[in-house]
């Protein structure tokens, strides 16, 4: 039960889906993975995602587990467990979405639906070797999920195959047309720092490319990341202050949010304004190539064991968060790995195009390949261990 804190049976019988507890399903309390939320009432109504889920024909199996009030990287849970991550069972799960990545991981589900805040998709799905979408900020809504108020969060799939996320993706939103998104010729290569067994895994993929490859530098990185952070904390601290000294919150969890409750006006002011210029930056890329990628993590995961003995490692999500902050859609992928440890590459694309990312994602994995040609034969891609 550490992959998902309830069981249920909703849906006309399709292919099998759990959602993330932060995430309202009608007649059960949204706990977020908290003691400190364990008397919530019920939920009165279904969130608009559940209720599309549903209205797809997809089945419901289960609210999965996930990093305490979504606020932390590890997918660590004194209270209701750490989920096991299926491929890489010695290491963290990754965090928030902890439950939806290792449920899919461990073919519980083909869906799992998670939010992503600050990498709390892409690194879960990174950590657990599966799939992971955020899209746009604001494609899909965000009513009847906690927190209401978010100016980062975003709610979407993970999958062990690119082919469900896709096709999860068309069935809740008719306006993502993967067909209707051309092939990419061009691509960006971010310059980063990494573990050098990441970069030759991700070298490794992209020199099977039909695209021309250009490397590129973006600038702000770094800021966008602080920046990020300050805005993640401003926003969850005003979210969960009432939470704060009853005795029921996780020892981590409660020191971020004692941290964050110093975020000050000035601070908030200056990664508004970094936000701004990111954004910027980033779209001016998107004007002279199709996508770019990068890793997803900067480094491999923790062990589980580093992490119950109190290691945090928000660094984790460096190369994630900033896309938090500018909004655009990512998609992380899964590579082979390294040594046991997992490898992944993640996609940026335009505002709103994010078919075209899937789109990238597919044509990259299946070297050049239209979807066309692929979409009959299935995907089969996945992180080889």
């Amino acid at each position: 039960m550490t992959i998902l804190t309830s069981i249920l049976n909703m849906g006309q019988g399709g292919k099998r889906v759990v959602i993330k507890d932060t995430i309202d399903i009608a007649g059960l309390p949204t706990q977020a993975a908290s003691e400190s939320l364990a008397e919530a009432s019920p939920a009165l109504n279904h969130a608009d995602i559940v209720s599309r889920t549903l209205q797809a024909g997809y089945h419901i199996v289960g609210k999965a587990n996930l990093h305490e009030l979504a606020f932390g990287m590890t997918g660590v849970n004194a209270w209701t467990g750490t989920p096991e991550n299926p491929n890489y069972p010695a290491l963290i799960p990754g965090g928030s979405s902890s439950g939806s990545a290792a449920a899919v991981a461990a073919g519980l589900a083909d869906i799992g639906v998670g939010t992503d805040t600050g990498g709390s998709i892409r690194v879960p799905a990174a950590c657990c070797g599966v799939y992971g979408l955020k899209p746009t900020f604001g494609r899909l809504s965000r009513e009847g999920i906690m927190p209401t108020v978010s100016s980062l969060d975003c709610v979407g799939p993970l999958a062990a195959n690119l082919q469900d996320l896709i096709d999860f993706m068309s069935a809740v939103d008719s306006a993502f047309l993967p067909e209707a998104a051309g092939p990419i010729s061009t691509l960006g290569v971010v310059r980063v720092s990494a573990e050098s067994a990441i970069l030759q895994g991700l070298e490794s993929q992209l020199s099977q490319a039909k695209a021309r490859r250009t490397e590129v530098v973006l600038p702000l990185m770094d800021e966008a990341f602080q920046a990020a952070m300050v805005v993640i904390n401003r926003e969850t601290y005003l979210a969960c202050e009432a939470l704060i000294g009853s005795h029921k919150l996780g020892d981590d969890i409660e020191k971020r949010l004692h941290a964050a409750a110093s975020t000050s006006d000035g601070e908030l002011a200056e990664a508004e304004q970094v936000r701004d210029a990111f954004t910027a930056a980033i779209d001016t890329l998107l004007t002279q190539h199709d996508c770019l990628v990068l890793p997803t993590l900067p480094h491999f995961p923790m062990t589980v064991r580093e992490a119950l003995a109190g290691r945090q490692d928000l660094n984790l999500s460096l190369f994630a968060r900033p896309f938090n902050l500018s909004g655009h859609p990512a998609l992380s992928i899964p590579l082979p790995s390294y040594q046991e440890l997992p490898v992944s590459m993640q996609v940026i694309g335009r505002r709103g195009d994010d078919a075209g990312v899937c789109r990238a994602g597919w044509q990259l994995i299946h070297q050049g390949a239209p979807m066309e040609t692929t979409l009959q034969q299935g995907d089969n891609h996945a992180a080889v261990r």
